[in-house]
């Protein structure tokens, strides 16, 4: 086991109900939080729906809740820059020391809206989309891996500019300090992926894709790590998950010693945010990363959790300005 984390007893459950069903080659969708100590798992998802998980995936979907579709507003309440800063100088003080080459620092922003989790959920528009009821709802761009065949994939991605910015494409791939976030991104999910696969290669490198956000346009920057599976003895995807986590996008490298950072800068579990969720339709397995993401807590307050990668050569004022700029919903 390669994970930083220790698993509560639910996600050894969780894991061991991967392993049965995907080598049954039984449909199930399964969410996995941030540091391995609460899950949820569902089989049959699409037979048995009951109204307590709705997803939007490219390879299936569930009903949709019920709820209002239409523009959004969100006024977020962030913490101030100082406090930013502090958490920040955690961080760079620990790149300083060789800790860590990238780290990934995440804020929660209280938030004011008169929408609800559901309300979130069918207006947004995203790649992944997400919602436990009375918990969170996440609308992601960000594919964790997919499993196709004997072929497993991940699309790491890191780096995001302004569309309206002018030529802005040429400006993100030749930025300097996120091109060191995307070459170490790269490198921890080759290294992640020769764990459990063969012939682990990088298939596209830097290339870029829209999203429209309530912000205005955004061009992302992804990279995609292939490599193959041995599925001659069968499919024990609990398995092969757990030595992926967490995800190094959203973590950093070496992964031990900067999620030890993580803790140290943040200062409060992160919870299913930055998690993992995905469907397996019995033979092929699509899953994402938690981000873009809105949790409701037990009073029915809102908050939104954004972050970014930190490197020796970040600037606190600019990666506190990058946390906010996230808070938004793409639609």
């Amino acid at each position: 086991m390669h994970t930083p984390f220790q698993p509560s007893e639910q996600v050894w459950a969780t894991l061991k109900a991967i392993n049965e069903a995907s080598h049954r080659g039984q449909p199930f969708f399964f969410i996995l939080d941030f540091e391995l100590q609460e899950s949820v798992f569902v089989l049959e998802p699409l037979q048995q729906h009951d109204g307590s998980l709705f997803f939007d995936f490219p390879t299936a979907k569930t009903p949709d809740p019920i709820g209002t579709k239409g523009k959004l507003t969100l006024t977020p309440s962030p913490e101030a820059p100082e406090r930013y800063a502090e958490r920040f100088d955690i961080i760079h003080r620990g790149l300083m020391r060789g800790d860590s080459f990238l780290t990934n620092l995440t804020i929660r922003t209280p938030i004011e809206t008169e929408a609800s989790l559901a309300d979130i959920y069918l207006s947004s528009e995203a790649t992944y989309r997400v919602l436990l009821p009375g918990r969170f709802v996440s609308f992601s761009p960000e594919c964790f891996v997919k499993l196709q065949g004997d072929e497993l994939a991940t699309h790491p991605m890191k780096g995001t500019i302004d569309v309206r910015i002018p030529n802005a494409a040429e400006k993100l791939r030749a930025d300097y300090k996120e091109g060191c976030e995307h070459h170490t991104i790269v490198d921890l999910m080759r290294n992640d992926l020769s764990r459990i696969a063969e012939g682990v290669h990088v298939r596209r490198f830097k290339y870029l894709t829209e999203l429209h956000t309530s912000s205005g346009p955004l061009l992302q920057m992804s990279s995609e790590v292939v490599g193959s599976v041995d599925r001659s003895k069968g499919l024990r995807l609990g398995d092969l998950i757990l030595q992926l986590l967490p995800a190094g996008s959203i973590s950093g490298a070496p992964k031990e010693r900067t999620v030890a950072l993580i803790q140290e800068a943040e200062g409060h579990p992160r919870g299913f945010y930055t998690g993992i969720c995905g469907y397996f339709d019995g033979s092929s397995l699509d899953s994402a990363v938690l981000i873009r993401f809105v949790e409701e807590d037990a009073s029915g307050a809102h908050f939104y959790r954004s972050g970014g990668g930190i490197t020796i050569n970040s600037v606190a004022e600019d990666e506190y300005r990058e946390c906010l700029q996230k808070i938004y919903i793409p639609q």
